[in-house]
């Protein structure tokens, strides 16, 4: 259940912005870009893609701030708005491509990295797990890093992907499997 008080700070923040409110957007703006940010690069697995997919999600948001009615917090809203956002640019992408990468099933896609001794040990890891996670189905790869990077619970996941909660559990679980395979070299 949404307190009422953060339920009631949403629908007024979104009101402002509706109205046209400069201040409101900007606040809006800072309050939830370093999250939605950290989210597109993950989805995206670049940064200069997360930019201007950022750009996009709050021009988007502007648009369609009209749409939210307060169902959920706004920063839900927000976050299924992103999520569809990076999904269909990433449907787009794969249909423009005309090469495929290595399937899921190759074991030869990943060779697994020995780490070396040293502080480089954490950025090689944090590296590998990049990759993993990249080469994740794309509805995998969107339940797992809501539900686990971002720490959403699974009937938020399932409201922000349009899928029903078992299904968003059922992604996660194979997101996880998948992931512990690629990080083995199996």
């Amino acid at each position: 259940m949404i307190p009422s008080n953060i339920h009631s700070e949403d629908l007024a923040l979104a009101e402002r912005c509706r109205a046209g409110d400069f201040d409101a957007f900007e606040a809006l703006y800072r309050e939830h870009s370093s999250r939605l940010f950290s989210l597109t690069v993950r989805m995206l697995g670049s940064r200069a893609d997360a930019e201007d997919m950022l750009q996009e999600i709050f021009l988007t948001a502007h648009r369609k701030l009209q749409s939210y009615r307060g169902d959920a917090r706004l920063s839900t809203w927000l976050f299924r708005l992103a999520t569809n956002l990076c999904l269909d640019h990433l449907r787009s992408k794969a249909a423009r491509m005309t090469h495929a990468t290595s399937s899921l099933d190759d074991d030869n896609a990943m060779e697994p990295v020995s780490p070396s001794p040293g502080p480089v040990v954490g950025t090689v890891q944090q590296i590998d797990m990049e990759r993993a996670v990249a080469r994740l189905p794309q509805g995998c790869r969107a339940a797992f890093l809501l539900h686990d990077v971002e720490g959403f619970e699974h009937r938020e996941v399932a409201a922000m992907l349009g899928i029903s909660e078992g299904t968003s559990k059922s992604q996660v679980h194979k997101a996880r499997l998948k992931l512990r395979r690629f990080l083995s070299g199996l």
